[in-house]
């Protein structure tokens, strides 16, 4: 009897000694403190799962179990085109390609140094497991399984429409305004101060540089031709007080980075008459005079990111100058630096021609003209500023000046070899650009 109740003292006493143990070690397990790296979550309340919270937790393929691969292996860098380029901000997709691009190459590495731990091949990988839903059928009591089918993927129709590649870009720029005008009394083609209507024509063509990147050939036609009430004059009653055409072109072959070897051409002429205030003698016509300019060299291009800056210096070493007069029999040939009795006048020398398109802000643009020449004896240059405040689409306000030294040209008293032109102007503006 004594012995039995020894016994059973002893085991009490051995559980509750282990129960007393055990209570203590969970108490110490349970009450030891999160790391602080790891957020707290509650999972009662989904509002506590933050995109801050999840995304140390991104989903990652370096955490795949290695799967053995056929595939090319790939680079860690994204192989980018030159010749074609996506006219948008593709940063977040080079990135993307990047980084897949970097863990395909860990993946591969890591299967190359411990293959014994590749223990699937892509094309021999099981299938995933099935799923089943339960639908109550209340008419008769019974909980029926069935297998989940998901749905067939949806099929997004292909546009196999041909993509057009124009090999030409154009843009087109068109204004009537109206306009106050001040010119020199030694303006080259004449005119008066003035308010008049001024017509803008400003059409470009060029290359597409993203198919021909090795070739450079830009185009502008620009004609400027206004209209004045002529109050002062006995002879008529309208006249024309300005008239410019011209024409410029560079085509090119790339040499270096944003260098071209290149040959450019440039004609000006106008095509109306123009006559003194209150006599029948003229100044100006069609084709008189008028200026060929053909020169061989090099040419610079820059343009920024962001499509709003251009601009371009035609550097040419060997240039050849013509000057021609038509109307010899109206207009003296000496008034364009052309000899007495002679149509045509040749000069052999250096020109620089350079361009400047710059869009400020959405509502302010400068465009920018200047043309250089010399045959060493003399020169004659030109400088043209264009700025556009644009008020709505259609209408804008135009300041244009144009500044001219020519020392072929009479001297002035006043100007001495320079000749100025100024307008202001507001009206109606069209643009239209295609490629």
């Amino acid at each position: 009897m004594n012995n039995h109740l020894s016994r059973i003292i002893l085991l009490f006493s051995v559980i509750c000694f282990s129960n007393l143990a055990f209570g203590q070690a969970k108490s110490h397990v349970t009450s030891r403190p999160l790391p602080q790296n790891v957020p707290s979550v509650t999972l009662s309340n989904w509002q506590t799962i933050t995109p801050d919270t999840t995304a140390a937790a991104e989903p990652s393929l370096l955490f795949m179990p290695l799967i053995f691969s056929d595939s090319k292996p790939t680079d860690d860098t994204c192989a980018e085109d030159s010749a074609l380029t996506l006219n948008a901000d593709d940063e977040w997709l080079t990135n993307a390609t990047r980084e897949g691009n970097r863990v395909k190459q860990i993946r591969r590495d890591a299967s190359i140094a411990n293959p014994q731990y590749v223990k699937l091949h892509e094309d021999l990988l099981p299938e995933p497991p099935k799923q089943y839903e339960i639908s109550p059928d209340p008419t008769s009591g019974k909980l029926p399984v069935a297998k989940v089918i998901p749905p067939p993927p949806v099929e997004i129709p292909v546009d196999d429409t041909p993509v057009k590649i124009h090999n030409w870009i154009h843009s087109f720029d068109g204004s009537l305004h109206f306009n106050q005008a001040y010119v020199s009394s030694n303006w080259y083609q004449g005119g008066n101060n003035n308010l008049s209507i001024l017509g803008d024509i400003k059409w470009e063509f060029n290359l597409n540089p993203n198919i021909h990147p090795n070739i450079t050939f830009t185009n502008l036609l620009h004609y400027r031709v206004g209209i004045m009430t002529a109050h002062n004059d006995e002879y008529r009653k309208v006249a024309i007080n300005e008239d410019n055409f011209q024409f410029n072109s560079t085509i090119g072959y790339k040499a270096v980075k944003k260098w071209y070897y290149s040959a450019s051409l440039q004609v000006k002429t106008q095509f109306f008459k123009s006559y003194k205030e209150n006599t029948m003698d003229m100044k100006s016509a069609f084709l008189t005079p008028a200026e060929l300019n053909l020169g061989l060299g090099m040419t610079y291009t820059h343009e920024n990111k962001e499509k709003d800056q251009k601009f371009s210096l035609a550097i040419n070493p060997f240039s050849y100058n013509m000057k021609y007069c038509r109307d010899i029999d109206n207009i003296s040939p000496t008034t364009f630096g052309i000899d007495e009795g002679k149509h045509f006048k040749h000069d052999f020398g250096s020109s620089i021609n350079g361009s400047l398109k710059w869009k400020i802000t959405p509502y302010i643009t400068w465009s920018a003209q200047f043309d250089f020449f010399t045959n060493y004896k003399y020169v004659q240059a030109n400088w043209q500023n264009t700025f556009d405040f644009y008020v709505t689409r259609h209408l804008s306000t135009q300041i244009y000046t144009h500044l001219r030294f020519d020392r072929t040209h009479p001297r002035d008293d006043k100007w001495h070899y320079f000749q100025f032109r100024e307008t202001l102007s507001f009206g109606l503006t069209y643009r239209f650009a295609t490629i």
